[in-house]
């Protein structure tokens, strides 16, 4: 979820309240990074900024666990947009492209193998970059990429927004077949976007995918274990 921290509309106790009425037991504040300018993207200092407030809004929350977390993207050369000194602080972090879409197979390949190999990662987003009738999704080896995400404990995003739908129902079904996990992400930018969640539901229902592929099923001291890669958890965890 974003806020008004870069562009969102909401604030994060706005996003929590509301996540809290749709019943969620727990919900990430993901926020973009400086690579995305035109959004307002954090950089390390308004990154730490940022999560000392998601942290004070958890601790003023009832019913729910807010986790610090962020966007943050894949530069050209697959390095990651954050000092890892900053990412090690997230409870939850998602590497994605927004730039450098025409790169060759091989290049991008390498770039998003990269980007898993970093132990910050959580998740990979939307790993296509495609958006329905504006943009045809990039091209990569995804037998190795799927591969090297399980082999690396990285969830793969799909992103329910109907703009993304990212994955596609065949990725989606080759990812489940390498062993890969998931997270339905709303990618929300305002309170009513997390009602697009059905939409990322249908989806993997359409891919014969379970609840036991999708990560963010799970109990909350149990997600934000994975998300963690096994390092030790920051969050204040609600039950």
């Amino acid at each position: 979820m974003h806020t008004v921290e870069t562009d969102g509309k909401c604030t994060i106790e706005e996003m929590a309240l509301a996540a809290r009425e749709r019943g969620y037991k727990y919900m990430a504040i993901t926020d973009h990074s400086k690579n995305l300018a035109f959004a307002n993207g954090l950089d390390d200092k308004r990154a730490v900024e940022h999560i000392k407030r998601i942290r004070a809004a958890a601790k003023e929350m009832d019913g729910i666990t807010i986790f610090a977390g962020i966007e943050v993207d894949i530069l050209a050369d697959g390095e990651l947009d954050l000092s890892d000194s900053v990412l090690e602080q997230m409870d939850v972090v998602i590497a994605s492209v927004h730039s450098h879409f025409q790169q060759e197979p091989a290049q991008m390949t390498d770039r998003l193998l990269r980007a898993i190999g970093n132990p910050n990662t959580s998740l990979l987003g939307h790993p296509t970059g495609r958006l329905l009738l504006r943009r045809e999704g990039f091209t990569f080896d995804c037998d190795q990429v799927f591969s090297a995400a399980v082999k690396a404990g990285v969830a793969l995003e799909h992103n329910a927004y109907p703009d993304r739908l990212d994955l596609r129902d065949q990725h989606l079904r080759l990812a489940k077949s390498k062993g890969a996990k998931f997270v339905i992400n709303t990618d929300s930018h305002h309170t009513s976007h997390m009602d697009k969640v059905r939409y990322g539901i249908l989806q993997l229902r359409r891919a014969w995918l379970t609840k036991k592929d999708v990560l963010n099923t799970l109990p909350v001291a149990e997600f934000a274990k994975i998300v963690r890669r096994g390092r030790p958890v920051l969050a204040k965890i609600k039950q």
